[in-house]
């Protein structure tokens, strides 16, 4: 499979609020996330999900937003501050080699992983990456848009996140996209 990074201008339809009607972040996020809860969110894009994350997790929570595209988290700072979440959000500019978040060791609650892993060179290394972070128990919600991404190479994902010790929790419904709710297992 091809790894093509998202171009930053995309964004905005990526961003834009006719985009709710087939997949409203609200919804999606409903059942796993909580308030006070550490997120992680790489690709986030100009911050589709994102807000609605800081909203979920609420003032003593955080959400750690890294992207390879300054351009994109600029976007999603700028939305943050509008809509008063900016406290909330950390940015980071991260390389397409590693996320450079080795500082969050064992401090991750969730992370979501939303129409992105397919971009990633290197999947094995960043679910390492993914898995390090997260803390025993954390969850991770990992979703591939059906018309990007082919059944085989979903698997192949999936085989990688259980290389990495994060499990199979269930396989939830998102609308055109393959779903897994993933459950740190083992010690990275």
């Amino acid at each position: 499979m091809a790894h093509r990074v998202c171009p930053w201008w995309l964004g905005y339809w990526l961003a834009s609020p006719m985009r709710r009607w087939s997949q409203d972040p609200a919804q999606i996020l409903l059942p796993w996330v909580r308030e006070g809860m550490t997120i992680l969110e790489p690709g986030p894009g100009m911050g589709f999900f994102t807000l609605e994350l800081a909203r979920r997790v609420g003032p003593s929570g955080r959400v750690i937003a890294v992207d390879i595209q300054s351009r994109m988290l600029d976007s999603l700072r700028r939305r943050a501050a509008k809509a008063g979440l900016l406290d909330r959000i950390e940015t980071r500019l991260t390389s397409a080699g590693s996320m450079n978040v080795a500082n969050l060791r064992g401090r991750v609650d969730f992370t979501l992983l939303y129409a992105m892993v397919h971009e990633v060179p290197d999947v094995a290394h960043f679910f390492s990456e993914v898995a390090a972070v997260s803390k025993p128990g954390a969850t991770v919600l990992l979703a591939e848009p059906t018309g990007h991404v082919k059944q085989p190479d979903f698997d192949a994902e999936l085989q990688a996140a259980a290389a990495a010790g994060l499990a199979i929790a269930t396989r939830p419904a998102i609308p055109r996209s393959f779903g897994a709710l993933l459950h740190r297992t083992a010690v990275s």
